[in-house]
């Protein structure tokens, strides 16, 4: 059965522009759960790290739809800087924040639209997850 190309749809793109945030997250988070151990707070180390394996694994899915060839986007990303874990909690809520409240029903709604159902199912699927790291962030920022 031929499946539907995403080549140069915006489903296409914003699948690239996913798939580059939820890759920088995985790095910023590994940056993150490392201050938190210097600071001598391996609880929320951990809480990093994890959530670190779930946006790889993310990363993961957004990359098996990609066909090939080069994808051009433009997007903002956060320039975050590493400083201590409290700053680091509160950036960390914003960023995913801004993923499930805004950045992946956008991206779900476009799916949807071009035809893309599966990839949209996904979308949702991933904003439910992000507002759960939200919530762990949240929850550590309130224990700091």
């Amino acid at each position: 059965m031929m499946t539907k190309s995403i080549k140069g749809t915006k489903t296409e793109k914003n699948l690239m522009i996913a798939f580059a945030s939820e890759s920088m997250a995985v790095n910023r988070y590994l940056y993150f759960a490392k201050v938190a151990k210097e600071e001598e707070l391996a609880g929320i180390a951990d809480i990093f790290t994890k959530i670190s394996r779930e946006e790889k694994g993310h990363a993961s899915v957004f990359n098996k739809f990609f066909e090939g060839g080069a994808v051009e986007v433009t997007a903002s990303f956060p320039a975050v800087k590493v400083t201590d874990t409290k700053s680091n909690l509160e950036a960390s809520i914003k960023g995913e924040n801004a993923t499930w409240s805004t950045r992946y029903p956008d991206f779900e709604q476009t799916a949807r639209a071009e035809g893309f159902l599966k990839i949209a199912d996904i979308f949702k699927s991933f904003a439910n997850s992000e507002k759960s790291h939200e919530d762990k962030f949240k929850k550590a920022l309130e224990e700091l």
